[in-house]
């Protein structure tokens, strides 16, 4: 048996009546000076954002990257849910465990509401060769335009850069909420995923960091309660509110792989969706009293191949079946009018697009980096905004540059119209770090951030996001215009084929 700690001798005075005072052990310790803040380990977080691997591509370009095997791959994995707008079955059941994707419940999503769409029929056609797959139709109150339906999952892998959402990064309020409305939405009709919905409040998600930013077809009232969730762009523009941003200049990047048909003129560009991606929570130097004090309008890009970097990309024209804009019509000459002076180059090195001049927010964006990828034409959709020496927000997400996805402008009645269903996460450094003095850099071929994107004797985090394209952008030369996969190019490719538009 173990002795009792001895017990401590009470020490007296002279007279005995009162405790002789105590020396502070901290006076018996060396003196030495105070470390100093650069000798402090700096934490460097991985990139939330994960890239697809590109089969065709050297292994230095696909370091950190993840195929779909390696997301549906595990034995353990028992049910299966694939949210998409166009699905190959006999692709996604290839990438299951051999021994048991026949046991594991696969539930496919898909918006054919035409009983005789070719790819519905299809769709039929291959569950009968896999009966494990159950089919559910997404309910759509309107006929869809240019998106007709979320692309929330993989298209072509192996082929195109895509987008994972790495689900170990999102907050515990925010993400279960809104996804939780997101995925009970797809309920109000018919019974789509009610099943899932139950099996996903069996779990926890208060370890995960990251905002949802969804669409969900239907109209929506733009007066509110607050604690109800909002969709398209009235989401993406509440939450942005609550995002802080470095002071002064700043470039927002968006790319996309398709742009809808946006009207002639820019205003729903500008003033919804722009005026959106604008917001920001406002600095204690920003009075809102006060508009000549807050941050000036960022500069936006907008990042689209032509078909001089679809002709040069892995597969060739093929690349481009997936991408999509339009400028056969007047008003899509209109608009490419004004969509010209904002449209950036994906793969940075074409003879006629010129590098743009340092932009005034600093080198964030402008300095030299290669992601790798140039010929892996885009099917990813990220929205970054880069501040004067770091990245303020990054959103990846299945919404392209369309009315469909983000949002129609308010109508008279106080709605907003939104035809498809969208998927997105959006992420700053202090949601992922719970530090305020964090901060995100971009990184290239890599997940984590190198030791040179240090500054000074700043130890704060630091948060890496990796980024899909070449900086610094490159944009559209005079005479360049965009891919259109309606049009028919005789211009062979790399490949030695043409491509006739459909």
């Amino acid at each position: 048996m173990a002795e009792p700690p001895t017990k401590r001798r009470r020490l007296s005075n002279v007279d005995g009546d009162a405790p002789a005072p105590a020396t502070l052990s901290s006076l018996s310790h060396p003196i030495s000076p105070p470390r100093k803040k650069r000798d402090t380990v700096r934490t460097r977080i991985t990139s939330p954002f994960r890239l697809t691997s590109i089969r065709d591509l050297v292994d230095t370009c696909n370091v950190g990257a993840v195929s779909l095997g390696d997301l549906v791959g595990d034995p353990l994995i028992a049910e299966l849910w694939d949210f998409n707008y166009l699905h190959d079955l006999d692709f996604l059941m290839g990438h299951l465990d051999e021994d048991t994707r026949a046991l594991t419940r696969v539930h496919v999503v898909h918006g054919f509401w035409k009983r005789e769409d070719p790819n519905r029929l299809l769709l039929q056609e291959q569950v009968g060769r896999h009966k494990n797959i159950t089919l559910h139709t997404a309910y759509m109150p309107e006929i869809p335009g240019h998106n007709p339906y979320s692309k929330h999952d993989y298209e072509g892998l192996d082929e195109y850069d895509e987008w994972d959402l790495d689900f170990a990064i999102a907050p515990k309020t925010q993400i279960a909420w809104a996804g939780s409305c997101y995925l009970r939405a797809y309920n109000k009709v018919r019974n789509v995923c009610g099943s899932l919905v139950e099996e996903l409040t069996k779990y926890d998600f208060s370890a995960v960091r990251a905002a949802l930013i969804a669409s969900v077809p239907g109209k929506h009232d733009v007066d509110q309660e607050p604690e109800v969730t909002r969709w398209g762009w009235q989401g993406l523009k509440e939450t942005l509110k609550s995002v802080p941003v470095q002071p002064g200049a700043s470039d927002i990047a968006v790319q996309i792989s398709s742009i809808a048909t946006l009207g002639a003129t820019d205003t729903w560009l500008q003033r919804t969706l722009f005026d959106s991606l604008a917001a920001s929570k406002p600095s204690f130097q920003q009075l809102p009293s006060s508009a000549s004090s807050r941050n000036p309008r960022p500069n936006f890009k907008i990042i689209f191949p032509t078909a001089d970097e679809i002709r040069r990309s892995l597969d060739g024209y093929a690349s481009g079946g997936s991408i999509h804009t339009k400028i056969q019509s007047a008003a899509q000459t209109k608009q490419l009018q004004y969509l010209r002076p904002l449209f950036h180059h994906w793969a940075n090195n074409t003879a006629e697009g010129v590098v743009a001049s340092t932009p005034a927010s600093g080198n964030a964006i402008s300095c030299h980096r290669d992601a790798g990828r140039k010929r892996a034409a885009p099917h990813i959709k990220t929205y970054i905004r880069y501040g004067d020496k770091s990245i303020d927000w990054a959103l990846l997400t299945s919404a392209n540059i369309s009315k469909q996805a983000w949002g129609e402008a308010i109508n008279k009645a106080g709605e907003v119209r939104i035809a498809s269903w969208e998927l997105g996460v959006l992420v700053w450094p202090e949601l992922l770090t719970g530090d305020a003095e964090a901060k995100m850099v971009g990184t290239f071929k890599a997940d984590e951030p190198k030791s040179d994107d240090d500054s000074g004797d700043d130890s704060s985090p630091i948060v890496g996001l990796r980024i899909p394209y070449n900086l610094p952008l490159q944009k559209y030369g005079d005479s360049e215009v965009p891919w259109v996969a309606t049009m028919s190019y005789t211009e062979p490719d790399w490949l030695g084929r043409v491509w006739l538009g459909y």
